[in-house]
């Protein structure tokens, strides 16, 4: 007769290395029970066997997979995830390195900072000139996108309608979207050009008239940190009587396309204001 090994759940829990209070709630959630309980004294007992399973629980856990997906799996009978659940997961794995990644960015750039922060130094009150643009305004589903469009759409409609871009080159930004979204963002691209050409499906030609004065404020990192600028130029404005007189442009400097480290990215925040008290 062969002799099964039954363990107590102190026991199988030393040889997991999981709390009993894990495998008690374990238990709870269906995802691993006893092979046994004792009616008379309650006693939790597992078996040789379940230590796979722990095993292979720990396993995928570790891999990102839930404990309901983990569950759903060895209620299959399978142990190892189907091909669109570990793409999933690659997909999920990607994100989280880039959100490290800026994390990282953001961490070495605190670091760097001087404690005592002269709020002058990124800051500047100037005007905007009367330019012509070529403009593409669209919905994107989020800033990444403009690497895209830029390169392979607006690029070469602008090369197609023979466009000329000025010395130095000038292009921005505006958002047209009354409130904050993280996806479906309504968009204008606009670069400055020497002449005003014939309108195309994608791209439109128009005058922008000058801006008498504008606060300037360079924003170096990436577009996920605006919030921290717009903070600190907001408190200018209002520590000095201004206020917002039409949409912010976001005039890109230094980016992907020439900086290797996100830190060296430079956007110049352009605010159009007026006195608070003008009337």
């Amino acid at each position: 007769m062969e002799l099964k090994i039954k363990l107590k759940i102190g026991e199988f829990s030393k040889l997991c290395q999981v709390t009993v209070k894990t495998l008690r709630f374990y238990e709870r959630i269906g995802l691993l029970s006893p092979h046994e309980v004792d009616e008379w004294t309650g006693y939790r007992y597992y078996d040789v066997c379940q230590l796979a399973a722990m095993s292979d629980i720990l396993h995928l856990k570790s891999l990102g997979f839930s404990l309901e997906e983990i569950k759903q799996m060895l209620e299959d009978g399978i142990t190892t995830p189907p091909v669109s659940m570990i793409e999933e997961k690659l997909k999920a794995c990607k994100d989280e390195i880039k959100l490290l990644q800026n994390r990282r960015t953001e961490l070495i750039a605190l670091k760097k900072e001087p404690k005592e922060e002269n709020k002058m130094e990124n800051i500047a009150i100037k005007s905007l000139p009367r330019i012509i643009v070529a403009s593409y305004r669209c919905v994107i589903k989020n800033y990444s996108d403009l690497f895209n469009l830029c390169p392979n759409i607006i690029g070469p409609e602008m090369q197609r309608l023979g466009c000329e871009c000025t010395e130095p080159g000038y292009c921005y930004t505006i958002n047209h979207d009354r409130d904050y979204k993280e996806t479906d963002i309504d968009i204008e691209y606009c670069e400055q050009v020497t002449a005003l050409k014939q309108d195309s499906d994608k791209i439109k030609f128009k005058v922008v008239p000058e801006v008498d004065k504008a606060l300037c404020y360079k924003h170096y990192g990436g577009y996920d940190t605006f919030r921290q600028s717009w903070a600190k130029a907001m408190t200018f404005m209002e520590e000095n009587g201004y206020k917002i007189s039409d949409n912010p442009r976001f005039n890109y400097i230094d980016g992907i396309w020439n900086k290797s480290s996100v830190s060296d990215w430079l956007t110049e925040i352009q605010i159009p204001i007026t006195s608070a008290h003008k009337k």
